[in-house]
């Protein structure tokens, strides 16, 4: 089974890419739907944050906002958060590669490079679009500010060392050729697996 890691900035289209990907046959894996999952009733994270921040769970529910109010007003929150979610996230990963039946997985995970999570991966792709064209598809959501969009990127490892830490570079600036390099990727690690 090969795994490639696929990633990229915010507003920079790695959505609409892994879909592509799973429409050309391949398993793919969401972080961020896994940390959903986690948080939703039911979900393996509730108890965990009911014990250490009992404030963020609400109607048996990890309320997103409540984790933000608690990361922006205690330093040491995040770090905490991290040591209950990081494992469990490793673990639906884990059952999600136990259970995937094609030659080659997806594993979607936005801070591929900044986790040391490439570390794991065959092989990682980056999507990109131009800076202008990533405000612009941000902005046009109408789900934050300018100020949240520029803190947001602030914090991600910048898009030119994110390209050139990865195998693939795959430009999102029209769906036709976004399409068109998702299928030559495939294409490629195909080759490579008969290779090896």
């Amino acid at each position: 089974m090969f795994m490639l890691g696929l990633t990229g900035s915010i507003g920079m289209g790695k959505s609409t890419t892994a879909k592509m990907f799973a429409d050309a046959g391949c398993a793919v894996w969401d972080a961020d739907a896994a940390v959903h999952r986690l948080y939703e009733k039911g979900g393996a994270a509730v108890s965990a944050f009911r014990s250490a921040f009992p404030q963020a769970v609400i109607d048996d529910e990890v309320s997103r906002p409540a984790l933000k109010e608690i990361i922006a007003c205690d330093g040491t929150a995040l770090k905490k958060i991290e040591t209950i979610v990081h494992p469990l996230v490793g673990k639906d990963r884990a059952n999600f590669l136990a259970a995937a039946q094609t030659d080659i997985v997806v594993l979607d995970i936005p801070l591929i490079f900044e986790t040391g999570g490439n570390l794991r991966m065959d092989a990682v792709a980056c999507v990109t679009v131009s800076e202008e064209e990533q405000r612009n598809r941000v902005m046009s959501r109408g789900t934050m500010s300018q100020e949240q969009f520029e803190n947001i990127r602030a914090k991600q490892m910048p898009n030119d060392e994110k390209c050139a830490l990865s195998d693939y570079v795959i430009e999102t600036d029209t769906l036709e050729h976004a399409r068109a390099q998702v299928l030559a990727v495939i294409k490629d690690i195909k080759e490579r697996i008969s290779h090896a």
